[in-house]
């Protein structure tokens, strides 16, 4: 699937927002989503996703894209400033079936997206200082 921010804004530039989209996403699990490869560029992010069949595609599009834009203006309040409808992703949604033998290519997709598309993620995660004796 490939979800795109709202008016396509650059929200993906720092690992943090990476880390919380992918979290958010991921918090579905236990509802029977099965994730593979995720991928962001910039202004969207791709992502391999095995939808439980008790959901249509309408109803998995929304659960993830709600999931997802709740996490990210919890974890950071300066999207609402961006947002403030609270309306995180697009309308727009690519989604496409991935059998076997395409599987590497999918992958291979995703993992490219950064280099394809130029976008220098910042690692900006807080990292723990070595402890002083």
């Amino acid at each position: 699937m490939e979800f795109n921010t709202k008016c396509r804004y650059n929200c993906f530039g720092k690992q943090s927002h990476i880390d919380t989209c992918t979290e958010g996403f991921r918090e579905l699990e236990p509802f029977g989503f099965e994730f593979g490869e995720f991928g962001f560029g910039g202004v969207h992010v791709h992502f391999q996703v095995n939808v439980p069949k008790c959901y249509s595609l309408e109803e998995a599009e929304i659960m993830l894209k709600s999931h997802s834009a709740k996490k990210m203006f919890e974890q950071h309040p300066g999207f609402r400033k961006r947002y403030p409808g609270g309306g995180f992703w697009s309308g727009y949604e690519h989604h496409e079936s991935t059998g076997l033998i395409d599987l590497e290519k999918s992958t291979a997709y995703c993992r490219s997206q950064q280099q394809r598309h130029g976008v220098m993620v910042i690692d900006d995660r807080q990292q723990r200082l070595p402890d002083v004796a």
